[in-house]
């Protein structure tokens, strides 16, 4: 298993303990904090895999779909803990969640078709404003810290409608293989 595959592994795992923090009663003060820096080092791996992956040419189909599950598992379990504490609104998250699991299942009937698709640019795009979204939500800074949560909280379902056109758009085809 190369390098990138193993960062992708590894968000998978720091989501576990991301999630028993933000949910538990224990760690004080720090709680926000460590939460705050596990998810922004899962963050960067997202960033760090992609990257070495395509320097040094070690693009898999295994990361080319289990990257993609990362993103989602990391991204969706923090909005839910962020909802469940009040702090991420349902409709946003419920919006979230649904593009998720239309192009899950869309990557599955390609899959079954021998077809692997990449994450898109817009895609790309909107999950680091999903992530910067979570990352404010989770600093929790208050004052004018609270506009622009809610700016990359819209901002982040703008991205999420445009990157589910955009990613059904350009595979199209794949659907049509189903008739």
């Amino acid at each position: 298993m190369n390098t990138p595959n193993k960062l992708t592994l590894l968000r998978f795992v720091l989501v576990f303990p991301f999630v028993i923090l933000m949910l538990g009663d224990f760690g004080g003060a720090w709680r926000k904090w460590i939460c705050l820096a596990i998810f922004c080092v899962a963050s960067a791996t997202d960033a760090l895999d992609g990257y070495i992956a395509r320097k040094y040419h070690l693009v898999t189909n295994f990361g080319k779909f289990m990257d993609p599950l990362a993103d989602k598992l990391l991204v969706c379990s923090a909005m839910i803990c962020l909802m469940a504490q009040d702090r991420l609104p349902v409709w946003a998250v419920l919006i979230i969640i649904a593009r998720e699991f239309i192009i899950s299942g869309f990557r599955l009937v390609a899959s079954d078709n021998g077809i692997v698709i990449a994450a898109s640019y817009w895609g790309k795009i909107k999950t680091v404003c999903q992530m910067a979204m979570i990352i404010f939500l989770l600093a929790d800074l208050g004052g004018t810290a609270v506009l622009i949560e809610r700016i990359l909280i819209d901002l982040s379902v703008a991205l999420t409608v445009i990157s589910l056109a955009d990613y059904l758009w350009k595979n199209k085809g794949v659907i049509s293989m189903q008739d």
